[in-house]
This record gives structure tokens, C-alpha cells and sequence, in this order.
């Protein structure tokens, strides 16, 4: 099991979700701690970023050594995420 780095932005909107938002995401950062790369896994033009979603939400992350880092949260049908990056 990999070791979890949230960011500084990812923390700011995980703690601004509504509980039920909150738990979805977490339990889907959870599973990507044991499994990294999901079949439903994307790869990001132009970046060495991965890309996957749950619900309404996208999960922007890398995996570096044997440490998942995730660097943003954010709206799935919102370009706002990938304006962060």
C-alpha cells in the first residue's frame, strides 16, 4: 500500500464538501492507494499527472516512489481543475 501526500489545494476542497461528496472521494482515494492505476485511469496530455473520477468530481494525482500524491480535487464538468494545474 502506497503512503498518501495530499496538497495544500486538495485539503482546502476536501474540506469544503458536503459529507456524502467527502466520503465518496476519500473511499476513491483509498482504493487508489492500493490500486494506482484502475482501468478507468487517464493519463493527462502534457502532464506526468493521472486523471480519474468519481461521481461529479475529478481526481488529479501521481504516483512517485512508493508515495500517491494528490494534487487536485476538483468539479468533473468544470475546466476550472486543469486552469489549477
Amino acid at each position: 500500500m502506497l503512503k498518501l501526500q495530499i496538497s495544500k489545494d486538495s485539503q482546502k476542497f476536501l474540506d469544503i464538501l458536503p459529507p456524502k461528496q467527502f466520503r465518496q472521494v476519500v473511499a476513491k482515494v483509498f482504493t487508489l492507494l492500493e490500486e494506482p492505476r484502475p482501468h478507468d485511469t487517464k493519463t493527462l496530455k502534457g502532464y506526468s499527472f493521472l486523471r480519474n473520477d468519481v461521481g461529479e468530481y475529478r481526481i488529479i494525482y501521481d504516483v512517485m516512489g512508493g508515495t500517491l500524491r494528490l494534487i487536485l480535487v476538483g468539479k468533473r464538468n468544470d475546466d476550472e481543475v486543469y486552469r489549477r494545474l
